[in-house]
């Protein structure tokens, strides 16, 4: 199974024609939070349409920037990963979107103990599945994916706590537009391909015995 995720799009979609074939000849699409800038379900079904075009086999979530309307349209379409799981074969799928609190005040903000709930929620729907893939809008602190601008850690603590405890094998996140890039925690890949516009997303393999996961250029 290959998946394509990537994040942060803010509406801005003109990198989808550069990994069109890539996007039709995978078997997913996961869209990691922030699908619009500020914006409600009028823009972020735009998004979605121009995802669709490519590939129909697709699974989103609200990011912080995305109005809270977006979480209920995404459940609504059946395709909301947020406190939510899915299982394909022997691979299962679970998310949390919006973001920890930031000082921005930012459409979609959610509690650490939102976070731990709706990641739990989620997880409790996968846990039986032989692969785990966790997709967190915030992504685990003290990483190389939650470093801002000054070199602070801004990431979860819960998210990373959560991955300790409960092992997925990736973490797909975002948020940190500055942090693109991969770093473990114990045993999980975590991955941040940053804002969508700047040229870059993830690419998940499974087979039977292995699963890995890569940032790739749209270039």
């Amino acid at each position: 199974m290959k998946i394509i995720s990537f994040g942060d799009i803010h509406e801005d979609t003109s990198n989808l024609v550069k990994i069109k074939t890539i996007m039709e000849t995978a078997d997913l699409i996961v869209v990691s939070g922030d699908l619009t800038n500020y914006h409600g379900i009028v823009e972020a079904k735009k998004v979605l349409d121009s995802v669709k075009k490519y590939n129909k086999h697709l699974l989103a979530q609200y990011g912080n920037l995305d109005q809270p309307e977006v979480d209920g349209y995404l459940t609504k379409e059946g395709i909301n990963l947020h406190g939510n799981g899915y299982i394909f074969e022997d691979i299962g799928l679970f998310g949390c979107g919006g973001s920890s609190p930031t000082p921005f005040n930012t459409p979609s903000e959610i509690t650490e103990t939102d976070i731990k709930k709706y990641l739990t929620d989620g997880y409790s729907k996968v846990k039986d599945a032989k692969w785990k893939i966790m997709v967190c809008h915030t992504p685990p602190k003290d990483t190389a994916i939650d470093v801002i601008r000054s070199g602070m850690h801004v990431g979860s603590q819960t998210v990373r706590d959560f991955v300790l405890k409960y092992k997925p094998h990736i973490c797909l996140s975002g948020h940190i537009h500055e942090s693109r890039g991969k770093d473990k925690i114990g045993d999980t890949v975590v991955l941040n391909a940053g804002m969508f516009r700047d040229g870059w997303y993830i690419e998940v393999v499974i087979d039977k015995s292995s699963i890995s996961a890569v940032l790739k250029s749209v270039a």
